[in-house]
């Protein structure tokens, strides 16, 4: 069985495929206010990553961890998405695949918020 979707090469796959993401990024800032707080709160973090970090990698670290989140955050909404998709009524693992989502998210803000706070407390101790 082939899929037609999946004829496409060259540039013309990659305009597609921006086109797509561009889509799916507006549909999770319009329709998942946990993803649009994300991108606020990354409008304000990105470039206080620039102040804080100290050198290229510490930069790296800590605008990683914001974009893990917004990468993390989009993956769940997915999953929901599909959940949702196959039925609204209540199932075991229904609720372990969108559980497991919420969990992905919970780790990547832990994972993000101790590694600005280990920069915050390096940068304000002066070490």
């Amino acid at each position: 069985m082939s899929n037609e979707f999946k004829g496409r090469t060259g540039i013309d796959r990659i305009l597609h495929a921006a086109v797509n993401s561009w889509s799916g990024l507006r549909l999770a800032y319009a329709g998942e206010s946990a993803f649009r707080q994300e991108i606020w709160l990354s409008a304000l973090l990105l470039p206080t990553a620039f102040w804080l970090g100290r050198d290229w990698m510490q930069i790296a670290l800590l605008a990683g961890s914001v974009l893990l989140v917004l990468i993390v955050e989009l993956l769940n909404s997915g999953i929901e998405a599909v959940v949702d998709r196959v039925s609204y009524e209540w199932h075991e693992l229904s609720k372990r695949a969108k559980d497991f989502g919420s969990a992905a998210v919970m780790l990547a803000l832990l994972l993000c918020g101790g590694i600005w706070a280990g920069a915050l407390w390096q940068r304000l101790e002066g070490g």
